[in-house]
């Protein structure tokens, strides 16, 4: 082979590499789905068996399922494809796009009552697209609770993890947390599962070997392409009811809106044995706000919106909740590789332990980045990378406070007004207390001590926090010598919600809107607790196992 050639076959060996590492093999591998397509070629009427609002995490394997029989799908998202530019969801790129407001990105921010920032998803995909792609099963209780079959879930949760969920790779941050939790007692070592287990453990991730995201749009492979149509930047404003005399309202139809502002309308086929539905899969946010505008909440409120009531439904909005996390900032001296979560501390007193290193947090700062107050703070450390740090955090199980969702205005692309009551009961906030002391401990141990500056205490980290806490809250003069103040001031958001549209007071165990027909509720609004140490496996599995059952149901 000549020179020539030499330094050509060099060169496509280098752009090869480039691309696998880089992540542009995937986007070429990206699922090209004829089925997807923009809302504006969406017809003014249509007629489907079923109509699924939110192409999330639940909607899309749902959605999915429900279109391997002889039924005709629909799928409306708002927002639009995690395939555009597979770049901007590898790992890397994790802050930065969580973090993105501008008005066509794929995260929409709010700030809540409690003066915290959250997040919720605006694309197909949902959260997976967004979060930290940490993938756990739930506890058994939490099947017992929803009345899920446990056969069912592990079935689904399979059908899952054979197409999204990889075994993570080693990293040197991931394994030293793993060891120093191992080292302060949050036994046993559980090794690699999926299973919620008292322990320490290496669980499943979205992301693979390369650092690409793998998310619940790439579910939608399982579909029947014939059977389905998924309408991209289609806003629902309302669905619609069918209403006699003495008869319960029915749902029958969904108004939506496409990009350039056209109104379409897509009804249920109800003369297809009666059995056509309509399913919110808007998460624990949407779903309840498009309740309440479609009319059905608390007559009070709506009334003085000037929406129409269909149904007075006080515990739509209620319940509302969010797992609280707390950790520290702990800078390290020399670069390692970046990583999210992979492991995970679970102890007998309901804390969970996660952690994640090598990103630039200032972007989550409340404080617009405020560097660490201490009498002998490392110098080190105010000079190093600000990608040189790990976050390690707690949370916590449940949890117990709870708050609520209210509309603000008829605009369902707007916010609604969020109260999660962080730390309102006792019990949370005495395991927030006894969590901070345990990761203190791990801070500590021996395993993390060649991350650690030496002239850096632990005191020193605690003021580091403080002035750099993720929300909006005043700081306590106590809130670096008092556990308990820490946890208030320093609160911030696992983007775990739940709540307000839960079983029993707002759905049937078979996620049937009570004192209506056709509409049902499918999404982590229906939950009382958050699931495991992530809710997304759960949330993903809650999407495959109820297509099957109303499957069933539909072949009776």
């Amino acid at each position: 082979m000549g020179l020539k050639y030499s330094r050509r076959f060099l060169a496509l060996v280098f752009i090869v590499v480039f691309a696998n590492f880089h992540g542009l093999n995937y986007a070429e591998k990206a699922p090209k789905y004829s089925f997807i397509q923009e809302a504006t070629s969406a017809p003014e009427v249509s007629f489907y068996d079923y109509i699924v609002i939110g192409g999330g995490t639940a909607g899309c394997p749902l959605a999915a399922t429900l279109s391997t029989r002889d039924a005709k799908v629909l799928v409306l998202e708002r927002g639009g494809s995690p395939y555009t530019n597979t770049t901007k969801i590898r790992m890397e790129n994790f802050i930065s796009t969580l973090t993105d407001d501008s008005p066509n990105s794929i995260s929409q921010s709010f700030i809540s009552e409690d003066r915290v920032p959250g997040n919720r998803a605006r694309v197909l995909g949902g959260g997976t697209v967004i979060n930290g792609g940490f993938y756990s099963r739930a506890e058994t209780l939490f099947l017992k609770e929803a009345g899920i079959d446990e056969a069912l879930a592990n079935e689904s949760y399979e059908w899952v993890e054979k197409k999204i969920v990889y075994k993570p790779r080693a990293f040197q941050w991931q394994t030293a947390v793993r060891n120093g939790l191992l080292e302060v007692g949050v036994l046993p070592d559980n090794g690699f599962t999926f299973a919620h287990l008292n322990g320490t453990k290496t669980s499943g991730t979205l992301f693979d070997k390369n650092g690409n995201r793998h998310t619940a749009a790439d579910l939608l492979e399982y579909a029947n392409p014939t059977m389905i149509k998924v309408y991209l930047h289609a806003v629902v404003h309302k669905i619609t009811f069918t209403t006699k005399d003495g008869q319960r309202p029915k749902a029958d139809g969904v108004i939506f809106y496409d990009a350039n502002g056209g109104r379409h309308i897509a009804y249920s086929k109800h003369e297809s044995n009666n059995r056509s539905e309509i399913i919110l899969s808007a998460g624990a946010i949407g779903s309840p706000q498009l309740l309440m505008l479609s009319g059905i909440g608390p007559a009070a409120r709506l009334r003085s919106l000037g929406i129409k009531v269909v149904l007075d439904q006080p515990m739509v909005g209620r319940e509302m909740a969010d797992k609280p996390s707390n950790g520290l900032l702990i800078p390290y001296p020399t670069h390692i590789p970046l990583s999210l979560i992979t492991v995970v501390g679970i102890n007998k007193i309901s804390n969970y332990f996660e952690s994640f290193n090598g990103f630039d947090l200032s972007d989550l700062s409340g404080s617009g980045g405020a560097q660490p107050q201490s009498s002998n703070p490392s110098q080190e450390a105010l000079a190093n990378s600000t990608t040189n740090q790990a976050f390690l955090v707690q949370t916590i199980f449940g949890p117990i406070s709870k708050g609520y969702l209210e509309l603000q205005n008829t605009n369902v692309s707007d916010n609604p007004k969020l109260r999660f009551n962080y730390f309102q009961a006792a019990v949370d906030l005495r395991r927030c207390v006894s969590g901070m002391q345990t990761i203190i401990n791990v801070v500590n141990s021996d395993s993390l001590s060649r991350f650690r500056f030496r002239n850096m205490t632990t005191q020193d980290l605690i003021n580091m926090t403080v002035n750099r806490a993720a929300n909006l809250r005043p700081r306590n003069p106590n809130a670096t010598t008092s556990l308990e103040q820490y946890c208030i001031d320093t609160v911030m958001t696992f983007w775990h919600y739940h709540g307000g549209c839960q079983i029993r007071k707002v759905v049937d165990r078979d996620y049937k809107v009570l004192g209506l027909d056709q509409l049902r509720v499918i999404d982590a609004s229906t939950f009382s607790f958050s699931p495991g140490t992530n809710p997304q496996a759960t949330i993903l599995m809650l999407g495959r196992s109820m297509g099957r059952r109303i499957l069933q149901s539909r072949r009776r």
